[in-house]
């Protein structure tokens, strides 16, 4: 009964739009009071779960995010691949997932990456003969690669809160966001064939030397990010730091780094990881109290009576991790199911790396439906477009996201074929 009350004043406070960190805190400590349990209790058990030595390397990830996009990376991107791709008819489309692949290497958020590619990939198209729904749906959609593919920030609070090498998640991650681009432009081959209003454009061989000089320097972070983590040469966290001078030193050699856009980068860094870190807070005390009462073992019990095999239970976190995404955010969602689901996939005889991929997945598509979908928002603000518009863009690049939740879940040991070649 208490732990019914206790979902129904949460369930109650994000229905009121109460922030998700304080709608998962206020009924935590009345619940703590409740029980007579000690605020001291409630007190190591939050400070604990923030000050966890494997999340040291989120905040440096967002930084090294932050400063490429500041230092103009994202510009230099977008200008490399549309050159290159100039005289392929619906280029902007492929460049636009392009974009969002080698800035992924770098960000590991899919808000920073539709914040920075966002404004400079939507107007291009639109002034290309692109429709707005369709130039907001490929952008924003585009942008989950980046928390798929390494360095992801999900990622490394996964590997932190399951106890796995974060290089083998990483290492495991890398096809299924490959496949997200290949499926990606697919739709978007299907899509620009109905588009007369969209020409071929021509190949300038000076523009493609030009902008291939500026993407040279900034391409060669993330073979030092994922090479050192990959190679064994660096922690997750020693390598986001190696990657943040890296990008400093390029943005003060292409002198696209200013003191002021520097200051900003930082800036931005403190208030996401402070955001993230306060949700890591409350949903580790929330996860505490569901521990208490039980939960996980009455989950088990109901999973085991369903059926006791992997592909099901996969099927079952799937549709479980699109359902709370569309509600809660992903961080929040992985700090409180993670200790739960994961001792279940264990007994069923689940990969946690498998698990971490399709969790992570499954939860990013999240941020692209409404009511929380933040990239919808993100996405909606930079190109002053409304949410619905967006959304209806996005829901064709939606489907092929959904086809690789159910590839993983069909063959999970491609998703081990990378991790087991690297020996992770």
């Amino acid at each position: 009964m208490t732990l019914l009350l206790l979902a129904l004043a949460i369930a109650l406070l994000l229905a009121l739009r109460v922030p998700v960190p304080f709608a998962f805190l206020g009924p935590s400590l009345v619940y703590m009071a409740v029980e007579g349990q000690s605020l001291g209790m409630a007190l190591r058990t939050v400070t604990n779960a923030a000050s966890s030595f494997p999340l040291l390397a989120v905040p440096l990830f967002i930084f090294l995010g932050a400063l490429a996009n500041h230092a103009g990376i994202a510009d230099r991107l977008f200008r490399f691949a549309q050159a290159g791709l100039a005289n392929i008819r619906g280029n902007l489309g492929y460049v636009t997932v392009g974009t969002s692949v080698g800035f992924a290497w770098m960000s590991g958020s899919a808000v920073a990456d539709a914040a920075a590619l966002g404004k400079v990939q939507i107007p291009a198209m639109i002034r290309a003969g692109y429709g707005r729904r369709f130039a907001t749906g490929i952008s924003a959609t585009s942008a989950l690669i980046a928390p798929v593919m390494p360095p992801s920030i999900p990622a490394v609070i996964y590997a932190g809160l399951a106890a796995v090498s974060t290089g083998a998640l990483f290492a495991a991650s890398v096809i299924p966001a490959l496949l997200m681009a290949i499926g990606l432009c697919i739709v978007v081959w299907v899509l620009v064939k109905r588009m007369p209003n969209v020409k071929k454009g021509k190949f300038d061989r000076a523009e493609f030397v030009d902008s291939t000089k500026g993407v040279i320097l900034p391409l060669v972070a993330p073979i030092i990010i994922l090479g050192g983590i990959l190679g064994g040469l660096f922690t997750p966290t020693e390598a986001a730091a190696v990657g943040v001078v890296y990008i400093i030193i390029v943005g003060l050699l292409q002198r696209s780094l200013s003191i002021k856009s520097f200051i900003k980068a930082l800036t931005e860094t403190v208030t996401t990881t402070a955001s993230i870190m306060i949700i890591v807070a409350s949903a580790s005390l929330l996860g505490y109290i569901l521990a208490k009462e039980r939960l996980p073992q009455m989950l088990t019990e109901l999973v085991f009576a369903i059926s006791d095999s992997p592909t099901v239970f996969l099927i079952l976190v799937a549709v479980l991790m699109l359902i709370l995404g569309t509600v809660i955010d992903a961080t929040a969602i992985l700090v409180l199911t993670v200790p739960i689901i994961l001792p279940i996939g264990n007994q069923i005889g689940v990969d946690p790396i498998v698990l971490g991929v399709l969790m992570i997945l499954s939860l990013m598509i999240g941020l692209l439906t409404p009511p929380v979908g933040t990239v919808l928002f993100v996405t909606a603000a930079v190109s002053k477009t409304r949410i619905g518009e967006v959304f209806r863009g996005s829901l064709p690049f939606i489907i092929p996201l959904l086809v690789i939740c159910v590839l993983i879940i069909a063959f999970p040991s491609a998703v081990m074929w990378l991790p087991g070649v690297l020996g992770l």
